[in-house]
């Protein structure tokens, strides 16, 4: 079985992170096969590749193979033979609308307080303890937990008076004024649905405190949903089945070079590792530099069937270092 238009989602359902890069898919309309995932480690899908990177969701494009969803959105947003409209922003002060929210929601602390309010009966789970031990800088313990619940509130309280106020208190349905969801849209408000799924004190967090940011929700769930409903089902395929595609697929369209101008100094050719610079460090990938921008790095690795896949990460966030 093959992927449709050579895109292979490796997600497991309630990432949040692999939410946006979903909704993005069914608001566009674009086919992709979906290869699920375990929660967490190991996921030996993923060894097939190989991808060291232990993260969620990872897409494929042919045999590229694009990390962390600020570049994986990037990547979609410039695939060439979608018959569809993009998502993102056209006018100058929409785009710097958008690209403001997603270094908030990704690179700010949002992330870290939301996952603060994890109801402790699921942070009390064994394998969940163990994999995600140090994550964001806690040991997951009820009494962290209990500790640290009040502030992770005020933030999160804040965070949506932030929406009310200011953004949709016009009366808006959509982020840029548009008639549907965006770009923006998807960036603005993937972690406020995270976390509104979570147990909020109807007193501080709800449709009561915040009627037109929940009611943005509500209209943002209604439009995935039916995006979801009209369109074709992914495609699912196995972790073979997924590794097999990808290695007879050919490379995607992205063009990548080494800047010569780099501050890194680093240069094409050259072996480096590639990881994540916040936590779970350990898990590198290891390959030929190929591409070096300002916002990317590119490398090639060999599969252990020794075909040639390049994989994609951003700049900011990840370590580049020469081995």
């Amino acid at each position: 079985m093959s992927a449709p238009n050579d895109i292979i989602l490796y997600n497991y359902a309630f990432s949040p992170y692999g939410k946006r890069i979903s909704a993005y898919l069914a608001l566009r309309g674009i086919d992709y096969a979906l290869c699920e995932q375990p929660f967490t480690m190991p996921r030996p899908d993923l060894d097939l590749l190989p991808v060291r990177y232990r993260r969620i969701p990872i897409l494929a494009i042919g045999r590229d193979i694009y990390l962390d969803t600020r570049l994986i959105l990037r990547a979609l947003e410039s695939l060439p033979n979608v018959a569809s409209p993009r998502l993102g922003a056209m006018k100058p002060q929409d785009v710097f609308v958008e690209k403001l929210l997603e270094r908030y929601m990704i690179e700010g602390p949002v992330f870290a307080q939301a996952a603060g309010l994890v109801p402790v009966d699921v942070a009390q789970n064994t394998t969940f303890v163990r994999d995600r031990q140090g994550m964001l800088g806690r040991n997951w313990s009820k009494e962290e937990l209990d500790e640290g619940r009040g502030d992770c509130l005020t933030y999160i309280r804040n965070l949506f008076e932030l929406f009310e106020t200011s953004i949709l208190a016009d009366g808006r349905e959509w982020i840029l004024g548009s008639e549907g969801p965006k770009l923006a849209d998807i960036e603005g408000i993937f972690m406020l649905d995270f976390v509104s799924g979570m147990e909020l004190p109807e007193d501080l967090i709800s449709a009561k405190t915040f009627p037109r940011t929940f009611a943005w929700l509500d209209r943002y769930r209604a439009a995935v949903d039916q995006a979801k409903t009209s369109g074709r089902e992914p495609t699912t395929l196995d972790g073979q089945a997924a590794a097999d595609h990808i290695h007879r697929s050919e490379f995607g369209l992205a063009k990548v070079s080494v800047a010569g101008d780099d501050p890194t100094g680093l240069r094409e050719g050259i072996d480096v590792e590639v990881f994540t610079a916040d936590w779970v460090t350990e898990h590198k990938d290891h390959g030929r530099l190929v591409g070096l921008a300002s916002d990317e790095v590119t490398i090639a690795v060999k599969s252990k069937e020794n075909v040639e896949i390049r994989i994609h990460a951003p700049r900011t966030g990840f370590k580049i270092k020469e081995i």
